[in-house]
């Protein structure tokens, strides 16, 4: 019994997604006692499971129809209601019919790419779903009645056509997980922020210009990505945002970082790559916990002294901008391992350089420096120094755990 309990414990606790017999079953371990094959969940359900309409009987409630490269859902599905989870993924399905609203007992029904443009409003009908997964699919358009799924605890929409949400999606206060990626969107409804219980939000590659100030309601949310959109602005709201550990705001238009930024203090992870910033505001020092800090391809030209303060960073990224010194506070920073500062236009270095003395990778290519601080010499943990297309006459004293690296060594002569 010990060792049947600890088998069991080992499959609801393995990783979300488990592949078996070539197949994938997205959140469910798939086993199989005696002649019967069976699905269970992360929380330990279990829903005894059939692969083809045939097997159907009243006591199935798993139906397994992905990769069957079906353009409609066969009519007998219909006929058992008993249905708690319904996989139709990767297939050539172009509509649902009016009859999909009979299975009011679903719990899980996964339609990721297919061909479907739209909803019928029976999909309002399914009020005991728990999971809905419509990513990968051509949709224009959300209807209304998905407000009615007021049970929905993971809503995919990723890797569609949509331009709006209609402003029902706040009825599904539920909802712990949205996937918005790669569609099309350009405006977010107000009631967005009615989604308090959210703890994982997706606005990736869409077109959005701004966002609403309800955003600041979502209070729960330990990540938020929005890269890859057209934002030029950050409402003040965000800073209501609190609990956030990790934000990739990569990829916009943003011209400056809002000084509520500070309220953040509990980032870790802060991209702010590829976008239009001239500055980094002073309260940037209060982001103490910051451990990774991006900042690659603006238009930075210098670096406030306060970035000292933010003594947790590991990761530093400044490439590609047009910076021409640094300030001393930047020897503050103990626990780097990686500096980029590549792409600049950088002619020296403070001599407080040589305090980061757990740097292992260091990139300065492409400045304008003709020399190094002699502080190199301190910097020992370094494997890896890139100093290529600068007019450096001879290369800079090495610290000896560049001598003893071919690889290193080759880094910091022969590619200047």
């Amino acid at each position: 019994m010990k060792l049947q309990y600890l088998l069991l414990s080992i499959i609801l606790f393995t990783l979300s997604t488990v592949k078996v017999s070539g197949q994938t079953y997205d959140g469910f371990a798939k086993v199989k006692k005696g002649e019967i094959y069976f699905l269970i969940d992360s929380s330990g359900h279990e829903y005894k499971l059939a692969t083809s309409v045939e097997q159907l009987d009243p006591s199935i409630t798993a139906l397994d129809l992905q990769s069957k490269e079906l353009k409609e859902i066969p009519k007998g599905v219909f006929l058992h209601r008993q249905l708690k989870v319904l996989l139709l993924n990767f297939n050539q399905l172009t509509t649902l019919p009016p009859d999909i609203g009979k299975l009011t007992n679903l719990a899980n029904l996964n339609l990721w790419n297919n061909q479907l443009t739209t909803l019928p409003p029976e999909i309002g009908n399914l009020t005991t779903l728990t999971k809905l997964d419509l990513g990968i699919n051509p949709l224009t358009n959300l209807q209304t009645e998905v407000g009615k799924l007021a049970n929905l605890t993971y809503l995919g929409l990723g890797s569609n056509k949509l331009t709006s949400l209609p402003p029902e999606i706040g009825k599904l206060n539920h909802l712990t997980y949205l996937y918005l990626s790669d569609n099309k969107l350009t405006s977010l409804p107000p009631e967005i922020g009615k989604l308090n219980n959210l703890t994982k939000l997706d606005l990736s590659s869409n077109q959005l210009t701004t966002l609403p100030p309800e955003i600041g309601n979502l209070i729960n949310l330990p990540s938020w990505s929005l890269s890859f959109n057209q934002l030029t602005n950050l409402p003040p709201e965000i800073g209501n945002l609190t609990n956030l550990s990790k934000l990739d705001l990569s990829l916009n238009q943003l011209t400056n970082i809002p000084s509520y930024i500070e309220k953040l203090t509990n980032l870790t992870n802060l991209d702010l790559g590829n976008n239009q910033l001239t500055n980094i505001p002073l309260d940037i020092g209060k982001l103490f916990n910051l451990t990774t800090l991006d900042l690659r391809n603006n238009q930075l030209m210098a670096l406030p002294p306060e970035i000292g303060k933010l003594s947790n960073l590991t990761t530093l990224k400044l490439y590609n901008n047009q910076l021409t010194a640094l300030p001393p506070d930047i020897g503050k920073l103990t626990n780097l391992t990686n500096l980029n500062l590549s792409g600049n236009q950088l002619t020296n270095l403070p001599p407080e350089i040589g305090k980061l003395t757990n740097l292992t990778q260091w990139y300065l290519g492409d400045n304008q420096l003709t020399a190094l601080p002699s502080g190199i010499g301190k910097l020992t943990n370094l494997t890896n120094l890139v100093l290529v297309k600068n007019p450096c006459k001879r290369p800079p004293l090495r610290p000896d755990s560049l001598l003893h690296s071919p690889q290193a060594h080759s880094n910091t002569s022969s590619r200047l």
